[in-house]
């Protein structure tokens, strides 16, 4: 099976995530090992920034955030792939190295880039209208748009901010909860401490 080649430097967490990653694609990563990121790795992402373009590619989870947080911040304009927690699991951990082919294919074809000052297209009130924020179903509606718009999961401010990112409107959102007939039991808001 042939691999497709993926220009960009692919910041991950680990040497799993790498191996998995490789397994699919003609790709260079760096690894952060973990949410230290020291400054040899953070010299790597800038320059590969300017030169080749980055995509954030982190675990589903609080220290993947946070990771993807410190890197979008010091290092504008880069890209963002998230991928659903349930298809990057097994029965005990989460991440990018467990995530079969076609999850890491959908998860890189939907790049959001981080940008520090989006233009405002949604609004937490909006959000709240919406009932992505402030009911007992709020999480999983989020659930619902971060899956419709590939942006990960994540707390009413981070979807805000993501959804930003990407412009997109309440109308937009609005089409997408009334065109979605699934279960909107709670979903729990684990791991959502990061603010993009």
């Amino acid at each position: 099976m042939t691999r497709r080649f993926i220009r960009q430097l692919i910041v991950v967490e680990g040497r799993h995530d790498t191996a998995n990653l490789q397994k699919y694609f003609d790709c260079d990563t760096a690894e952060t090992g973990g949410t230290s990121l020291d400054e040899d790795v953070m010299e790597r992402i800038a320059f590969a920034a300017k030169t080749r373009g980055v995509i954030i590619f982190t675990d589903p989870d609080s220290p993947g955030n946070r990771i993807r947080n410190a890197v979008n911040r010091r290092i504008p304009g880069c890209g963002n792939a998230f991928i659903e927690k349930e298809k990057a699991r097994t029965d005990r951990k989460v991440g990018v190295e467990h995530a079969g082919r076609e999850a890491l294919e959908e998860a890189l074809a939907h790049i959001a880039v981080y940008d520090p000052s989006p233009e405002t297209t949604i609004t937490a009130a909006e959000m709240m209208e919406l009932g992505l924020s402030g009911r007992p179903d709020s999480a999983a509606r989020r659930k619902i748009i971060g899956e419709a718009f590939h942006i990960g999961f994540g707390n009413t401010r981070t979807m805000c901010r993501r959804l930003n990112w990407l412009g997109i409107t309440a109308q937009q959102l609005q089409e997408v909860l009334n065109g979605k007939t699934m279960d909107l039991r709670p979903v729990a808001d684990e791991g959502n401490t990061g603010d993009l």
